[in-house]
């Protein structure tokens, strides 16, 4: 049976990503599920084809801190032929708490990944989007100071500002980057989801944020040194029911984030909702900063203007064709 529909999660091979595609391909045997990330190092696309005796997941790499290669893996998609997009699960992050580290095209890396290269992925995808689409993008519960997460607290100035740090902003630290990149996240569904109930509401599209909660395991901590990466790896996975007693109840495993995940892709319960913010399973109030239509209409517009090829690409982008 051809494929109906078909949904792509970033960071699919690994961690949240993955559970999430697993999760969406078992309930949705009929769509074409993409995983996408630099590599499939693990063969996941087909380890959940096997794992659900099936044969609707496969795996298309992206790097996501190059334009070039988003614009390229936008193109690749559009040979492809897949049935229309039902859900983009821009999921794909990363950490780096070390020192400021910037991509080959200049940009902060860490904002490059977890913000600039999804947007441009969704602007080059918007075309192949279905009637009643949904968009789910990760963030974390970290870009909101008042849940007092142990992170540095967010900082946002400007979209600019993030993504080419001016001399005072070289040495915040890498963890920082990482919150304030989280509360672009935010920022910019708002921002969309606005824009596309403003000028596409016959499309029906819809956008939210989520905030797996903490995931001891995943590869989240990847950039940081031997120690870390061991505990997080080897002992934190063992200790989740205490962690969830004496830290916060917001801790999962991938697998449990990952449904939640999933939930906002293809939950039936969720049909038509937009512009909201969920923890797991629960609608919530995201930071207060997240609401500041200035930051919101700040980043969207940088955003457009720095990815855009020229006025008429702009243009384009901003009428959702």
């Amino acid at each position: 049976m051809a494929p109906t529909r078909t949904v792509l999660v970033t960071g699919g091979t690994i961690g949240l990503g993955f559970w999430a595609a697993q999760t969406i391909a078992r309930a949705h045997p009929e769509y074409l599920v993409v995983i996408s990330a630099r590599s499939d190092a693990t063969s996941a696309a087909d380890t959940i084809n096997a794992a659900l005796n099936q044969t609707n997941t496969i795996f298309l790499p992206i790097d996501l801190a190059s334009t070039a290669n988003v614009r390229a893996f936008a193109e690749t998609w559009a040979s492809k032929s897949f049935p229309p997009i039902q859900a983009l699960v821009l999921n794909a992050g990363i950490q780096l708490p070390g020192a400021l580290k910037l991509t080959a095209e200049g940009v902060e890396t860490t904002f490059a990944i977890n913000h600039v290269g999804h947007a441009l992925l969704f602007h080059l995808l918007a075309p192949h989007l279905a009637p009643n689409a949904r968009v789910a993008i990760t963030s974390s519960g970290t870009h909101d100071p008042a849940q007092k997460t142990g992170v540095s607290d967010a900082v946002y100035t400007s979209a600019e500002a993030l993504a080419h740090p001016p001399p005072d902003a070289v040495n915040i630290p890498g963890r920082q980057r990482y919150t304030t990149s989280k509360l672009a996240n935010v920022l910019w569904t708002y921002a969309l989801q606005r824009r596309l109930n403003a000028r596409a509401p016959e499309r029906g599209i819809t956008v939210n944020a989520f905030d797996p909660g903490l995931m001891p395991g995943t590869g989240l901590a990847r950039e940081t040194n031997a120690v870390v990466r061991f505990l997080w790896k080897n002992v934190m996975p063992r200790m989740l029911p205490v962690m969830r007693l004496l830290v916060s109840p917001n801790i999962h495993t991938p697998a449990e984030s990952g449904a939640a995940l999933a939930r906002l892709a293809i939950g039936e319960d969720l049909e038509g909702v937009g512009g909201k913010y969920f923890e797991g399973i629960r609608e919530r109030e995201s930071s207060v900063v997240s609401y500041e239509v200035a930051k919101q209409d700040d980043l969207w517009e940088w955003t457009v203007r720095f990815l855009r090829r020229d006025e008429e690409e702009g243009a384009r982008w901003e009428e959702f064709k």
